[in-house]
């Protein structure tokens, strides 16, 4: 078995002092440590049950910070900075960047196979992380939580990719400004082999076509003709 560095590093990072350090101990247990516990006759508990519940904490507080911080945008377009936020791929980044991976307690399988750097167990291990503050600090008679999870993700937030909605997302929202507006996508045309097709999309509001556009797949496509329907309407972008 594979035990990871000192949890109190770790604890100095998030600048999170733990009252029941038992916690922070579960969360960075992977299933593969346990498992080979249990065939010694030992038990602990595996980070699995942390994940789930940080999994929830996570969509709460980065929802509740997006609704007061971006009272301008609509809920698609708040939807999918969230998507964006809290997808494997952000959640191993962020794990990188405090460099989780070292802390994990492996079994020697997974210590062989490299596993401290692989994405799934990387993301899996900050949720359960997240479920450890969020647990400590209800303990504690506080909401520390909100600042730690605030405070780690803050970089990705503040990121301008994730600040501007893409262009279909956009059209949308100029769509619903109007109540009776429907927006529709129509392929107009695919070109190519199966293997290597092009497609075209045009971006019809009320059967009016106000934009076209083409791409390798559909959804690159429709994005192309969104972007020609905004500079249609004077947006700019």
């Amino acid at each position: 078995m594979a035990i990871g560095k000192d949890v109190l590093e770790l604890q100095d990072k998030l600048s999170y002092t733990f009252k029941d350090v038992s916690y922070l101990d579960s969360a960075l247990t992977h299933s593969s440590y346990t498992n080979e516990l249990r065939s010694r006759g030992m038990r602990a508990d595996s980070n699995e049950r942390l994940e789930f519940l940080g999994d929830a904490v996570l969509q709460l507080v980065i929802s509740e910070y997006l609704y007061s911080s971006y009272s301008k945008y609509r809920e698609g377009a708040l939807t999918k900075m969230r998507q964006q936020l809290v997808c494997e791929k952000t959640l191993a980044r962020i794990a990188r960047k405090i460099d989780l991976g070292s802390y994990i307690n492996l079994g020697n399988g997974e210590e062989s196979s490299d596993c401290r750097s692989r994405p799934k167990i990387l993301a899996d291990a900050l949720e359960a992380l997240i479920a450890a503050v969020y647990l400590d600090s209800l303990l504690q008679g506080n909401e520390k939580y909100k600042d730690i999870v605030l405070s780690l993700f803050m970089e990705e937030i503040n990121n301008p990719s994730r600040q501007r909605p893409d262009f279909k997302t956009r059209l949308q929202q100029l769509a619903e400004q109007d109540g009776s507006a429907m927006l529709e996508y129509r392929i107009i045309s695919e070109d190519g082999p199966e293997h290597d097709k092009s497609f075209t999309v045009a971006a019809y509001i009320n059967n009016n076509q106000v934009g076209i556009g083409s791409g390798r797949t559909k959804k690159l496509a429709e994005m192309q003709a969104a972007k020609m329907a905004l500079k249609l309407f004077g947006v700019m972008l």
